[in-house]
């Protein structure tokens, strides 16, 4: 079995100049990093110690859910009129995989608008070109077993969550006038990757619940390269639509895929847009500080009984040296962990809940301290966790839990923060970041993440329409979604509207994601008497006819 699906060894991401690029235990990610192959058996879940948390791939969750029962073609309708509708753009979706079968994603003709699809979850059939695993079904292919009674004999990729059916359908999905529906772009053509799911060693390792889905960086970066690499060799201009997202690490833009997304932000004829996520009302942040005598702040994290499994992180600003103590909810006490290369585990007897805490010295070039604590059992009620100044200076801090349904909405921080909610890879700088408004009385969604990054990094960018759009499900049929996973198939519609104005008419050679940025940002709407750009709306409102009626009078 190759080691990239081998459950006996960790998927790490390491700098290409740190290990041999020849090597059995490697597998290529990109020009700057590689996934380097490290058996379980080195490892145990206390032995963060011996790999830097910044080589463990984030997990990645789904954003938004479905609404599979329900279809309001009253709450918005993408409009007609526009003289432009994506025409030789490619859309490049990466999630939970595709419903090939749909009628949103055939022409007239009833053939397959998909160019080709990377199941990275299905290994029967032909491995793309320069990738190690999954399959790949090309669209003549996906056209010969849409004239078989039985389709996935040849063709076996399905997307049993429909997450990735809905934001396809609502970029590009063909119009279909029974059901009042057309994506943005209907004209466009889709790449489809599906993502295996994570590794069940990850997930251990982070305390996520076997029955959880989420998806590890690594695939996600894999699954970027594949949509560049058959963009570039078709020639054609790429949306790149990322509608996952992560609370793991620093949210300040500098991880693997946020560096690799920066620099395909400045590559011609491709756009980037991604999601901020839906967690700014879900109480999952914290926002901490003691800038006066005595240096200590108390958290109060309350622990939902059925979570039983789960993680969350605390990360000061450099140069603060902080320490922890936790106290459970029946008055148990861990000592005071300061800071060092060592994993301490308490297991309290009274509770039985069992917590393992690294608090780092530094895990990121630079120099960031990290507090990851690991929760196992943990008796339900009000835990406190009181952050002590190492050094007698002010010192502040964010803490996350995790994104998505990695946990219930049962364990939550008190006096949570809104703010600084967007999931990764949001807080990249050069891709587009969209939040999400409410189309029909113009107000921001509760949930739509919140800047600005750790690093005050200006994100969001823009808020699109994300209230009850229309999109396809599974089986044919259709449904809504509500959240930003809504929101940024709108604006990736944007962005292909954009690069047909551009590359496809011949308007301006070359446009590369980040001008797109620019172009989108520039046009937005803007309310009177707001402040721009600000943390919820970024720089405004997101409207296609708005930016068309520039482009086309040009």
């Amino acid at each position: 079995m190759k080691k990239i699906l081998d459950e006996n060894y960790y998927d790490l991401i390491v700098e290409n100049t740190m290990s041999p690029m020849n090597n059995e235990d490697v597998t290529p990610l990109n020009e700057t990093h590689h996934i380097l192959h490290v058996s379980t058996s080195k490892i145990n879940i206390c032995g963060q110690n011996q790999i830097p948390y910044y080589y463990l791939p984030d997990l990645y969750t789904p954003i938004s859910i479905i609404d599979r029962n329900k279809v309001n073609k009253e709450s918005f309708r993408f409009s007609s009129e526009p003289a432009l509708h994506g025409k030789d753009i490619i859309i490049g979706v990466i999630g939970t995989g595709i419903d090939y079968q749909h009628p949103a994603f055939l022409n007239n003709k009833k053939k397959t608008r998909i160019i080709s699809i990377w199941d990275q979850s299905e290994q029967s059939g032909t491995i793309p070109a320069g990738f190690t695993f999954g399959s790949e079904y090309t669209g003549e292919t996906i056209n010969q077993a849409l004239t078989l009674n039985d389709p996935l004999s040849i063709v076996p990729s399905t997307d049993t969550n429909g997450h990735g059916t809905a934001i396809a359908s609502i970029i590009a999905g063909s119009p279909d006038s029974n059901q009042s529906f057309s994506g943005i772009v209907p004209e466009s053509e889709f790449l489809i990757v599906k993502l295996k799911e994570a590794k069940e060693n990850l997930k251990q390792l982070f305390l996520v619940p076997d029955d959880s889905l989420c998806f590890q960086e690594t695939d996600l970066i894999l699954g970027i390269r594949y949509l560049i690499t058959v963009s570039q060799n078709l020639n054609r201009p790429l949306v790149i639509c990322i509608a996952l997202g992560s609370n793991q690490g620093g949210h300040d833009g500098i991880s693997p895929i946020s560096t690799f997304l920066n620099g395909i932000a400045k590559l011609p004829n491709i756009g980037v847009a991604i999601a901020t996520g839906d967690e700014a009302n879900k109480e999952r942040h914290y926002f901490g500080y003691a800038f006066s005598e005595p240096y200590y702040h108390d958290i109060q994290l309350n622990v939902g009984s059925s979570d039983k499994l789960f993680s969350m992180e605390i990360w000061p600003y450099a140069p603060s040296s902080l320490s922890i103590e936790i106290i459970s909810p029946l008055g148990e006490s861990t000592s005071t962990i300061y800071p060092s290369f060592a994993c301490n585990e308490f297991a309290f007897e009274q509770s039985r809940s069992i917590l393992f805490v690294n608090n780092f010295v530094f895990q990121s070039g630079r120099r960031n301290p990290l507090i990851l604590i690991r929760f196992k059992n943990p008796y339900p009620g009000t835990w406190y966790l009181r952050i002590l100044g190492v050094e007698t200076t002010p010192f502040s801090f964010h803490a996350w839990l995790p994104s998505g349904t990695l946990i219930s909405d049962g364990t939550y921080f008190m006096n949570a923060d809104p703010d600084t909610t967007i999931t990764a890879p949001g807080n990249t700088t050069d891709p587009l970041t969209v939040a999400a408004y409410n189309q029909i009385n113009n107000s921001i969604l509760t949930d739509s993440g919140r800047g600005y990054t750790r690093l005050r990094v200006i994100k969001p960018d823009i808020a699109a329409p994300g209230y009850q759009i229309p999109c396809a499900v599974p089986e044919n049929q259709y449904g809504m979604i509500s959240g930003t996973g809504a929101a940024v198939g709108y604006a990736a519609g944007a962005i292909a509207v954009a690069l047909e104005w551009a590359s496809i008419e011949i308007n301006y050679i070359n446009l590369n994601g980040n001008q797109i940025r620019g172009l989108l940002t520039f046009n937005a709407l803007r309310d009177p008497g707001v402040t721009y750009p600000n943390n919820i709306w970024g720089y405004g409102r997101l409207d296609i006819q708005n930016l068309l009626n520039m482009l086309l009078s040009t």
